[in-house]
This record gives structure tokens, C-alpha cells and sequence, in this order.
């Protein structure tokens, strides 16, 4: 069993080597849609409808930066503000069907652009990357999970 010490290492160089093989897989493709752009659509998939504080907290940019990420998703229609239903004054943002295409398209970009890095793998490498998504997958479902809890205890 791996000590704290060496698992903390191994989430550091985790969340490193990820975002690095994110920015790679993004410079290759040559898509020029900002990062947070596609985090934002991101965060409204897995999150649902949001106010624009909430969205720019878990998009982790200042308020007015989200402002203008807002206007322009709206502009190209990718999201919608919708009516608040606990404040009539407040508004979501929620991703559109549009917006939920254009992110599945640019994930799928992403994974076509690293193939010929992975294309040689051996099948019980290919497992063993199943397997690390799937472990990963269920914390970070976990943690959304726990973060909707303390956000619904709050209201």
C-alpha cells in the first residue's frame, strides 16, 4: 500500500501530466476557442444551470471575465440564460443542445489529435488507462456530488 507521502506525489504528477496532455492535445487540433470557454461548457454539462457567480467560481475566472465568456457562448449560441426560479431577478446559465454538440465535438478533436501517441499501446495498457479514468472518474463524481450537497444545504 502506497504511504501519503508517495500518493501525493503521484496526484501531483497526475494533475501535471494531465493538464500538460490537455494543452498538447489543444495546440495540435489548432482550435482556437479559449480554455475557458470549453471548461465553462464543461461545468455546465456536468453541473447544470448556474448563476454567473457560481459559473465563475467552478470555471475558476474573476466575474467579469465570465461576463464576457457568457456573452459571447450566447452570441454563438452554445448557452442560454434562463429565468431563475428561485429569484426572479437572477438568471442561469445553461449549456444549449448546440453547445453540448460543439463540446463532444472538440473532446472528440482532443482524443483524435492523441491517438498517435497511443496507438501502439498494449491492450493491458490500454486497460490500465481504463481502469485509472474509471478511479478518477468515480472521485471527481464524488467530490460534484458532495459540492451539490453543501451548495443545496446552504440555500
Amino acid at each position: 500500500m502506497a504511504t501519503d507521502a508517495e500518493l501525493q506525489r503521484i496526484l501531483g504528477d497526475l494533475v501535471v501530466t494531465s493538464h500538460r496532455l490537455a494543452r498538447l492535445a489543444a495546440r495540435v487540433t489548432g482550435n482556437t476557442e479559449s480554455p475557458a470557454t470549453w471548461r465553462t461548457l464543461s461545468v455546465l454539462t456536468t453541473s447544470g444551470p448556474l448563476r454567473l457567480g457560481e459559473l465563475a467560481s467552478h470555471s475558476r475566472v474573476s466575474q467579469p471575465t465570465m461576463t464576457k465568456i457568457v456573452r459571447n457562448l450566447v452570441e454563438t449560441e452554445w448557452i442560454k440564460r434562463i429565468a431563475d426560479t428561485d429569484d426572479a431577478r437572477a438568471w442561469q446559465i445553461a449549456i444549449t443542445p448546440k453547445g453540448a454538440d460543439a463540446l463532444e465535438n472538440w473532446r472528440d478533436q482532443l482524443a483524435t489529435a492523441l491517438l498517435p501517441m497511443f496507438s501502439d499501446l498494449a491492450d493491458d495498457e490500454v486497460d490500465s488507462l481504463r481502469h485509472a479514468v474509471e478511479i478518477i472518474g468515480s472521485r471527481v463524481e464524488l467530490t460534484d456530488a458532495a459540492s451539490a450537497a453543501l451548495r443545496g444545504s446552504r440555500n
